[in-house]
């Protein structure tokens, strides 16, 4: 993903930014959903027999085989490859093999490291058969930024040849709260992906990622649950042109001792970092690695269901939501090794079924209405990566795209919001349809997690394809903002990548019929006009959307 992106400005309020809004039809009436069986659906995909939906395991295959059967129960048509139901989607598949031996030499004191402890390594994703080194030394790099458009270099032509880089992760704004970045809104400089992306293009033998709770948006149990199995990736013509030999990430704790061996504070360092004079800091550390990697070329799936428009059935619609999660690994302090993925993302996954259903017994839509079911999200967003550089419907006369990742809301809310912070026809259309039902718009709650760059909506909206990723928001019924803020601060350090997220009978579904509406209703009214939906004037967006303006009628 490119870095150049700028920064998704705040939407303080939410208002029409076309005329062409203006013109949108009516939805037609939404359906009776059918609560009970969405929480089947959810039951079935985040039970152990489905061990967790690991993309290129045997829970692939039943998983996605359930998917198909249940749209074609629903009536939809195939719309993968060939007339199938999938769309073959290629990766390169990476595993550790046997247990990584890591070590740090820390102010001339050795240090051995345990993986999924202090440190956890990613399985090299380059192609190589094996990481191996010795002795190399560690520099830290501030937030390892390099931003021309904003004047701003962390590198400072420092050359990391034969280098570990040790990066903070988030952007150089999180910690104040303002400066050169836009505040506490996440940029993509901001995300670990990006990390990685730039420790290739500096040519540095490996980057760490220093872990803080509140700049990553998760604890060290997701780090060390997403970092130390199977990795995937797309495949390249030229892997090492995006990562080096090891990725990976260190505790806090860690980065403390590194520093303090060069006579420097870590917190002193955080704040030198913020600033654009920060020059890269030579560590008296260096780290050693030695460990076997299986890299293999393998075939993950998309899977795709299709409801022909009734007057305009190559202009498209697509509902996403991501059927994969991080399958077995290591065992939680119960012994449990199954990462169910109730929530993440067997839940989306379900109300995908539930708005097919509904589309495929209801009225017909005018434009076509694709139901795509991606995988590898987990692993960077990669099945709906695939998608958009090999769409299934043109991208050009996709009219838009809503994403469900984790859709409904533990409670019922008051309001409603998306992944990050985006102006765009689509958001206004949305704002619309939930103020007609009771509930209003609120901007993200956590800017500075970067959740606009972690939703299978990214890879379409970065093609200029207008795009948002729903979120049901957390101003309960009973309890308000704050209650919602603690029992979704208790998932994410609770259950959030582990194997605690299950599904449980004491779920709330009170709010899932009206989630399930408004998605519903928001979708249909971009079905049924023939208007199409574009980003504001001033978004990053906008250049691509408006490039493929002459394929549009």
């Amino acid at each position: 993903m490119s870095p150049s992106f700028k920064m998704l400005r705040s939407l303080a309020c939410a208002t029409l930014l076309s005329a062409s809004a203006l013109a949108m039809a009516a939805p037609a009436a939404a359906p009776q959903f059918d609560v009970q069986r969405v929480v089947a659906d959810i039951r079935t995909l985040s039970s152990d027999e489905f061990e967790g939906r690991g993309p290129a395991t045997r829970a692939e295959v039943k998983t996605i085989d359930y998917i198909s059967a249940q749209m074609k129960a629903a009536g939809l048509k195939p719309a993968g490859d060939k007339g199938s139901w999938f769309q073959d989607v290629p990766l390169r598949m990476s595993n550790i093999t046997g247990t990584p031996t890591l070590s740090m030499t820390i102010g001339g004191a050795a240090q051995p490291l345990t993986q999924g402890s202090e440190i956890a390594v990613r399985a090299a994703e380059t192609g190589q058969s094996s990481v191996r080194f010795a002795d190399l030394p560690l520099v830290f790099v501030g937030y390892g930024v390099k931003a021309p458009e904003r004047g701003w270099d962390d590198f400072k032509g420092v050359d990391l040849h034969g280098k570990i880089m040790v990066v903070l992760v988030n952007d150089p704004d999180f910690e104040g709260g303002e400066g050169d970045f836009g505040g506490k809104l996440m940029t993509y400089y901001g995300r670990w992906t990006y990390k990685y992306e730039e420790a290739a293009r500096q040519g540095a033998a490996g980057v760490l990622v220093v872990h803080e709770s509140e700049p990553a948006s998760y604890g060290w149990a997701t780090v060390k649950n997403s970092n130390t199995n199977t990795m995937f990736d797309i495949v390249r013509v030229d892997p090492k042109a995006a990562h080096t030999q090891m990725e990976g990430w260190i505790q806090k704790d860690l980065a403390t001792r590194l520093l303090a061996a060069s006579g420097v504070d870590f917190e002193a360092a955080k704040a030198a970092a913020r600033k654009k004079d920060f020059r890269p800091i030579p560590l008296k550390a260096m780290m050693s690695a030695n460990y076997a990697v299986k890299s293999e070329i393998i075939t993950s799936h998309n899977v795709a269901g299709l409801v022909q428009g009734s007057k305009y059935p190559n202009e498209t619609v697509i509902y996403s939501a991501h059927w994969d999660h991080l399958g077995i690994g290591a065992p939680d302090a119960k012994g449990d090794t199954i990462y169910n993925g109730a929530r993440d993302n067997a839940s989306g996954t379900a109300a995908l079924l539930e708005l097919a259903r509904a589309y495929a017994k209801g009225p017909k839509p005018e434009r076509s209405v694709l139901f795509l079911a991606v995988t590898a999200e987990e692993k960077g967003l990669l099945g709906s990566e695939y998608y958009a550089d090999n769409p299934l419907r043109p991208l050009a006369t996709t009219a838009g795209v809503v994403n469900m990742d984790g859709p409904f809301g533990v409670e019922k809310t008051t309001n409603f919001s998306i992944s990050g912070a985006a102006k765009l026809d689509l958001l206004t259309m949305l704002t619309e349809e939930g103020q007609k039902l009771g509930r209003h718009y609120t901007p993200d709650a956590r800017p500075e997690a970067g959740s606009f760059y972690r939703s299978d909506h990214f890879p379409m909206a970065k093609r200029g394809v207008p795009a948002i990723s729903f979120n049901p928001g957390r101003e309960l019924v009973n309890g308000g903002a704050a209650r919602g803020k603690e029992l979704g601060d208790i998932y994410t350090r609770d259950r959030y990548h582990q194997p605690a997220d299950q599904y449980d009978d004491s779920w709330d579904t009170s709010s899932w019929a009206g989630d399930l509406t408004l998605l519903y209703n928001v979708g249909r009214r971009v079905a049924d006009g023939h208007v199409w939906p574009n980003w504001s004037t001033d978004s990053e967006f906008r250049a691509a959307r408006d490039a493929s303006a002459a394929q549009r009628k």
